[in-house]
């Protein structure tokens, strides 16, 4: 490394974007001693970081996303180890309740599948574990997937945690400072922005929903769609259930806080403007979820929600994300399109990031999430798959 981080714009690593994918590889590259700067166009978690559900959800993954989901749980079950302070995960454990004996015999189906492929994080459960578990629910259940080591963490604290570490090593942070255009000058990656030019020997993209823009500047044109994510929390009630929730066959990721609220997800989309850079709170979409709780948990009826907001997101067609070294440019990493299930990831994905960049590979599999994938493909797909649920 050759960059001298203290003079305007020079580094040896310049990232484009302040989400967790953004900052867990900052702080990676910056453990490994490299001089590192992040460009972030409004402030750091703005987006998908922090408009999620905050699970930390292994349970009912892509079959491409396991392999990363279940390294990644490691990493949060020792997360302040990493950040050096405590970003508040709870290891309550997550059920992905089946309510028909169809969707039963679908988790069925997938445990054995994952069984055979040597996992065996998922167990399946039977009725009277799940009202074991959680004694309020309806008794309407037919079963669940128990995932035993997962959890949730709150997004804006695991935010904080991420950059206190990075800031700590050295990282500097750019908020409100828009990255316009990237281009390869030498030996060097040049980034302009509207105040200022950067540059660095290596460039990292985890831009969300506006990383497609800039795979388009380097000729990896990717069908990536900009969605707009939507949560809901309640008002505090009692406590009443412990592990996080997740449906088989509609939209949920439920889970109570420590203070008794509610937050309600589950990949709940809706209409986004990427160049305003903001979700369009969609109130019908958002009234069918409580009904999916109130179905669920009968005694929440009338319960106030006392707040609902929308971040953007960036979706792939095939609902797992670019985790991939450029096919058309040497020294560049994107990390995108993490289809509103990257937040339990986000560690192991700073870990690969690092690894693509310093030592040309990565101790992950990672060929399913290659950039290039896409080449014949160009038309992008709804976000409507039960594969794109909330993390």
């Amino acid at each position: 490394m050759k960059a001298d981080p203290t003079t305007a714009g020079g580094s040896d690593v310049l990232i484009i974007g302040g989400g967790l994918q953004g900052l867990s590889s900052a702080l990676q590259l910056a453990r490994r001693g490299c001089s590192v700067r992040l460009l972030e166009a409004d402030y750091c978690g703005r987006h998908a970081s922090g408009v999620n559900a905050g699970g930390v959800r292994t349970v009912y993954r892509h079959m491409a996303e396991v392999p990363l989901s279940v390294a990644a749980r490691t990493l949060w079950h020792n997360l302040a180890d990493l950040v050096g302070e405590n970003p508040g995960f709870v290891a309550s454990g997550q059920l992905k309740l089946a309510e028909t004996e169809a969707e039963l015999e679908r988790l069925r189906q997938r445990v054995e599948q994952l069984n055979a492929l040597g996992y065996t994080h998922e167990e399946l459960v039977g009725p009277e574990v799940v009202r074991e578990l959680v004694p309020a629910l309806t008794p309407n259940i037919s079963g669940a997937i128990w995932a035993a080591d997962d959890g949730y963490a709150y997004p804006y604290g695991v935010v904080t945690a991420f950059r206190h570490a990075c800031e700590r090593l050295g990282v500097i942070i750019h908020e409100g400072t828009p990255a316009d255009r990237i281009e390869r000058i030498g030996e060097r990656w040049q980034v302009d922005t509207p105040s200022q030019r950067f540059d660095a020997d290596f460039l990292v993209n985890t831009a969300g929903a506006w990383a497609g823009e800039f795979a388009r500047q380097v000729d990896e044109p990717v069908p990536l769609e900009a969605v707009g994510l939507m949560l809901m929390v309640t008002t505090r009630v009692a406590p009443f259930v412990k592990p996080v929730l997740g449906a088989t066959g509609r939209a949920l990721s439920f889970k109570q806080f420590a203070n008794g609220t509610v937050v309600i997800g589950g990949g709940l989309t809706c209409a986004a403007d990427p160049v305003a850079g903001h979700g369009e709170v969609d109130m019908m979409k958002l009234a069918t979820s409580a009904r999916t709780v109130t179905d669920l948990f009968p005694h929440l009826r009338g319960i106030a929600i006392n707040r609902a907001w929308a971040g953007v997101e960036g979706f792939m067609p095939d609902h797992i994300p670019v985790i991939s070294a450029s096919r058309t440019r040497p020294n560049l990493v994107h990390a995108f399109g993490f289809s509103a299930h990257g937040f339990e990831l986000s560690p192991i994905v700073g870990q690969i990031v690092a690894e693509l960049l310093l030592d040309g590979r990565s101790t992950q599999p990672i060929a399913p999430f290659a950039i290039d994938r896409f080449a014949a493909a160009p038309a992008a797909a709804s976000p409507s798959s039960s594969q794109s649920l909330a993390a």
